[in-house]
């Protein structure tokens, strides 16, 4: 194991994929569906024989710098892979191009789940398995790579509690080189993550088919939930089977991408905090209370219907439809509850875009699946906010909370900053991108957020009119795929991997 895992990532990575490719291909010929399945097994063998063959080649190479060796193996992960994933999917839909592949596929390994696809039928059953598949597995692969390979470089949102520089530190880019391996690394963390990640997507599985989901259906809704990319196989969360009893289901499940802490072997810089006082846990919890508690009492406020002020029936479906929402684009998964639309119509808001773009633009925990800005990042910089107010008041106080919390106030917000603007200049740039290739300022701002927080259904359900991901152009589809990637890596994690002092280590 351990010998195999010294490879270069890539090459563990590309056969770990090419053999995750006989699923599809066993579901379309149990299903007589052989035109799906011969790309999928033909794919498989191919590329896992590919694999093995480079990775023979390459068995021998030690890369000299370890930290940057990683960290370009992260990004190439999503350059990559989605063309390997793409090619058996391109073969197998017939009345699509590669380019639609690759964007499916790109869409689907960095847990952004838009699809382009928008009339299910188009697909069959085991592409839509297959595109569950690749976002469960993109899903695993953030959870690997914040603790193996990000963590150790101050990266992903660690950075707010370690108070050291990212990318490098007295424990950054040397501890990646020295004092644990690549392997050792990839290897103790796979033993602890894998199962629970694995475990948790069955159970959810097991409970949906008790709620009376049908298997492919429960089967896509718990590799989504798990994995935050909101993919379902044609069938929306809105009109599941299980009704109530399956989104409360979920609910949990989405929970757990609200802190680092669900997952076995997280990053715990802070570990002697319960998880109920953790920053991220109360931070969501305050969002969770605050924006349905806000569209369920501005029913009273003047989008008031006369005959809906006792029917409690309406008013626990406004409730759940926007606590369920407000869940889904926190944690960046992107479902819709059924009980949505009656929580519009009772706020009175016909298409409360805005507060779905800032809950996903929030996003979830840090070393989670999740995407978005990280509640922790957003904490730090919130409690920055408000010593400096207490400050104008009391300019010579000194503020409480232990080293800790001061590290989280100074330190940990002033990187959040730094971060909050990188974040926000990249905004800018893909928004005046597709401005320049015709799109209107709406559609460019919603896709933009759509793509670099990893939320795709927000490209349906925060604009009045949905907007259809196969009407874009080439060059459209190129900078968001560019924008998914980046928004899944994190750009501090790309500029450690272009910053001399990572290079010369």
């Amino acid at each position: 194991m351990r010998r195999i895992l010294e490879l270069p990532l890539l090459v563990v990575l590309s056969g770990v994929g090419s053999l995750a490719m006989l699923l599809p291909a066993a579901h379309a010929a149990a299903f007589s569906n052989f035109v799906v399945a011969r790309p999928f097994f033909y794919g498989a063998i191919m590329f896992f024989l590919l694999s093995v063959l480079v990775g023979i080649a390459t068995s021998n190479f030690r890369p000299r710098l370890v930290a940057r060796s990683q960290l370009a193996a992260l990004v190439g992960a999503y350059i990559w892979l989605p063309i390997l994933f793409a090619i058996p999917f391109d073969q197998a839909v017939k009345d699509t191009t590669f380019t639609n592949a690759w964007f499916e596929m790109v869409s689907s390994f960095t847990t952004t789940g838009v699809t382009q696809y928008d009339t299910p039928a188009r697909l069959s059953p085991s592409l839509h398995l297959w595109r569950a598949l690749v976002g469960w597995l993109g899903g695993f692969f953030v959870l690997m790579s914040a603790v193996a390979i990000l963590a150790p470089l101050n990266l992903g949102g660690v950075e707010v509690l370690s108070g050291r520089v990212p990318g490098r530190g007295a424990k950054g880019a040397a501890q990646i080189t020295h004092a644990a391996g690549p392997a050792d690394r990839m290897i103790r963390h796979s033993i602890t993550l894998f199962p629970a990640y694995f475990g948790l997507t069955l159970v959810l599985w097991v409970l949906l088919l008790m709620a009376g989901e049908t298997g492919m259906t429960a089967f896509c809704y718990a590799l989504s939930t798990l994995s935050t990319s909101g993919i379902t196989n044609g069938q929306p969360m809105s009109t599941a089977a299980g009704g109530l009893l399956s989104e409360v289901l979920v609910f949990v499940f989405m929970s757990l991408a609200l802190t680092r802490r669900s997952m076995p072997g997280a990053v715990l810089t802070d570990r002697n905090r319960p998880i109920f006082d953790d920053h991220e846990v109360r931070l969501a919890a305050f969002f969770l209370i605050l924006v349905p508690g806000l569209l369920f009492l501005r029913h009273w406020l003047g989008a008031l219907a006369a005959d809906d002020v006792l029917n409690v029936r309406a008013a626990f479906n406004a409730l759940w439809g926007g606590l369920f929402t407000t869940m889904s684009f926190l944690t960046t998964t992107g479902f819709e509850s059924a009980d949505w639309q009656d929580a519009r119509q009772w706020s009175g808001l016909n298409s409360p875009g805005l507060v779905l773009v800032g809950l996903a633009m929030m996003g979830g925990g840090v070393a989670t699946t999740a995407g978005g800005l990280k509640l922790l990042r957003v904490y730090a910089l919130a409690r920055h906010g408000e010593r400096e107010m207490e400050r104008l008041v009391h300019p010579t106080s000194i503020g409480g909370g232990g080293d800790s919390e001061r590290q989280l106030r100074q330190g940990g917000a002033y990187v959040a900053w730094i971060f909050f603007m990188l974040y926000a200049m990249t905004f800018a740039i893909v928004v005046a991108a597709l401005s320049l290739r015709g799109l209107g300022f709406e559609q460019s701002l919603v896709l933009t957020v759509a793509a670099v927080t990893t939320t795709g259904p927000l490209a349906v359900m925060a604009s009045e009119v949905p907007l259809r991901m196969i009407e874009l152009s080439l060059s459209e589809k190129l900078i968001l795929g560019g924008a998914m990637v980046v928004g899944r890596v994190e750009i501090l994690a790309i500029l450690a991997l272009l910053s001399p002092g990572v290079w010369r280590r």
